[in-house]
């Protein structure tokens, strides 16, 4: 039975006027890995359909007949030439397939007939540096899809599989360089790329970094301070620098961005500068060397210089004597300058000083002019840094016979606290024109009659001067220091050391040096007048020289060994202040001991002229000889002399009795 067409007709305007027209979508296609490949390679479109209903799909390439495809994939593999055109894509219902879409966008792929070979580069280009890193890259024209395969040494050496065209070869030793390739696969299955040309990557050691500080590493406010990083072995390489601070006062560390130079150069330091520095070079291929060891910079308040004397500040004429100059915390690179502060109350510097780092300024052979009190000052660096200046320093030398000399009342070392002092000068031929002058630790150098301002009492004349004897109607403790007289002409008299005690004990010393041979004696005085002089122990150097039932000790002969520090000690009222002994070796004069002897001895005087005799007979109209006198152990004899070439000696049984002296 036939079916009118006159229902469907009414079946489909009924369709259309409810509503249930089909709108067709259009299909996207897409193309795996990318539409340009390579011959031997394996391709893959897609063909989507933005609906959930079941399709069919039909492929046609440069508009060619139609494939069916029951997926909306197409695999070609091994692609070839021929291959290659303009593909599109159609969908259509699987329950109805006269319901069609339209035609996807045509996609073009190429098939390209050479195998691909990829380039291999390294960054930095050249040689590389152990504790480094060198960057390969595998470069190609068409890169979507690939994995790039990583050889060193061979090619059947694998190092990495990378999906970038890049690899980081960490360069730990010299066994990370060498011949490096590179190769790019796709697909599955996989379609390798050729092998690059190989690469040589040529690996030496990281250099050395040596970090140098000029001046040192010790330094002090306001120095100029210049660090030098330097590259051992760098060659010819151009370097550019970093600098990193670990700063020790606020526990941070940056790098020093703005200082690329070789010298990193800081004027003025200060306490914000303190902290350990290192520096690394690196080439323009971004190679670095290795890290410096760290410099530790401290930085501390001014220097302060510091002046010692070696071997002792009192002195006799013709003794030596170094002045010692140190920067306090700081050694090296400093250079001094000497000053005195001798007669007229200001610091004149030294023209004889030697300048140099050594920091000593050596008196060979002392006068009493020398007498004085020394001050110095260390300097360095280009920009000069000046210390400050040191503590002052005193010589005290004491000549053989001064012009003038310096006469205390009471005539000895220590006194009591409220004691009155008179000090004068006494010149042989001029008494008038000296002046009395002190140097005291609190004070430093004054004259008598000057203003003294003691911070520990109000201001006032420490003495009052009369011509040329100076007054203390009652002295403190703060008298204790150097007398000693001058002129305006800078002549000096031999220093004298007084000791005002607070205590109730003092020792009675001699105030000048005692001449050896001469007898001393020394007292232990008691403040108060019953006793006046105790029985006391008295002791040199420390030690204990005996015990005394008196006040007393009486030394008949003084020796050199007899020099030293002397004090007294009583059980119940104390023990005095200590005072140096100094003793005055006797000049002997050869010529003038002889003529004594001939005078006492007619023996000797025989005997010269027998010796004058012979030397004229042969023909010499002058004669010198070596002469040995004898000092006798036997107090008894007289005093003999003794020579060679034919001197006679007598008596000759009293040669071996005696000690003798060279003279010419």
């Amino acid at each position: 039975m036939e079916l009118s067409p006159l229902p469907l007709v009414l079946l489909l305007i009924s369709n259309i006027h409810s509503g249930h027209t089909e709108e067709i979508p259009k299909p996207t296609q897409t193309v795996k890995p990318q539409s340009s490949v390579f011959t031997g390679d394996t391709i893959t479109l897609n063909c989507e359909v933005d609906q959930s209903t079941e399709w069919e799909f039909l492929w046609t390439k440069d508009s060619d007949f139609e494939l069916f495809e029951a997926s909306g994939t197409k695999t070609i593999s091994s692609v070839k030439v021929s291959d290659g055109g303009q593909y599109k894509c159609r969908a259509r219902r699987r329950e109805n397939i006269h319901v069609l879409t339209d035609y996807s966008e045509p996609l073009t792929v190429t098939v390209e007939g050479l195998k691909p070979k990829p380039e291999l580069k390294s960054n930095p280009e050249g040689a590389a540096l152990t504790g480094n890193t060198v960057t390969l890259t595998c470069h190609m024209d068409q890169s979507t899809g690939w994995q790039f395969y990583w050889y060193q040494h061979t090619q059947k050496h694998q190092k990495n599989t990378t999906d970038k065209n890049s690899y980081t070869v960490n360069i730990d030793s010299v066994s990370d360089g060498g011949q490096y390739w590179c190769r790019a696969g796709r697909g599955n299955p996989v379609y390798y790329t050729h092998y690059s040309d190989a690469l040589w990557v040529n690996v030496t050691d990281q250099p050395k970094t040596i970090l140098t500080v000029k001046p040192e590493n010790q330094l002090f406010s306001g120095e100029t301070v210049t660090l030098r990083c330097d590259i051992q072995g760098g060659g010819d390489t151009e370097w550019t620098y970093s600098w990193t601070v670990e700063n020790t006062n606020y526990r941070n560390k940056y790098i020093v961005s703005e200082y690329k130079k070789q010298e990193y150069k800081i004027s003025s330091v200060e306490h914000t500068h303190s902290g350990k520095y290192t520096c690394r070079g690196k080439t323009r291929g971004g190679q670095n060397s290795e890290i410096s060891d760290a410099v530790t910079l401290t930085v501390s308040n001014k220097a302060q210089a510091v002046l010692s004397v070696s071997p002792q500040k009192w002195l006799t004429e013709g003794d030596s004597v170094t002045l010692i100059c140190e920067v306090y915390g700081s050694s090296t690179g400093w250079t001094f300058s000497w000053y005195r502060d001798d007669n007229e109350f200001n610091y004149k510097h030294l023209s004889d000083s030697s300048r140099g780092a050594g920091g000593n300024y050596t008196v060979s052979s002392a006068a009493v002019n020398h007498t004085g009190v020394y001050a110095c000052r260390g300097e360095r660096g280009e920009q000069v840094y000046y210390t400050e200046d040191s503590n002052t320093q005193p010589l005290w030398v004491t000549g053989v016979s001064p012009s003038v000399s310096l006469i205390i009342s009471p005539n000895r070392t220590q006194h009591f606290t409220s004691d009155s002092l008179t000090l004068s000068c006494e010149d042989q031929s001029n008494s008038t024109g000296w002046t009395v002058r002190r140097y005291t630790d609190i004070e430093n150098m004054e004259d008598c009659s000057l203003l003294s301002l003691s911070s520990s009492s109000s201001s006032s004349y420490w003495g009052s001067q009369t011509g040329s004897t100076c007054r203390i109607s009652s002295v403190y403790t703060s008298h204790t220091g150097v007398y000693w007289c001058y002129s305006e002409s800078g002549d000096n008299s031999n220093a004298v050391n007084i000791t005002v005690h607070n205590g109730d004990v003092i020792l009675e010393s001699p105030v000048h040096p005692v001449t050896e041979g001469d007898s001393l004696t020394l007292r232990c005085l008691y403040r108060y007048k019953n006793p006046s002089v105790l029985t006391a122990d008295f002791y040199k150097d420390g030690s204990l020289l005996q015990k005394q039932t008196t006040g007393e000790m009486i030394i008949p002969t003084v020796s050199k060994s007899h020099e030293g520090f002397y004090y007294c000690k009583h059980t119940e009222r104390g023990e005095s202040p200590k005072s140096w002994i100094s003793v005055r070796e006797v000049q002997i004069s050869v010529l003038n001991m002889l003529s004594s002897l001939l005078a006492a001895c007619p023996y000797l005087l025989l005997t010269v002229i027998m010796v004058f005799k012979c030397c004229r007979v042969r023909g010499k109209t002058s004669v010198s000889f070596p002469l040995c006198i004898f000092f006798p152990t036997n107090t008894n004899t007289q005093h003999y002399i003794v020579g060679r070439l034919g001197l006679v000696v007598w008596p000759p049984s009293l040669v071996e009795l005696g000690t003798c002296m060279s003279g010419t």
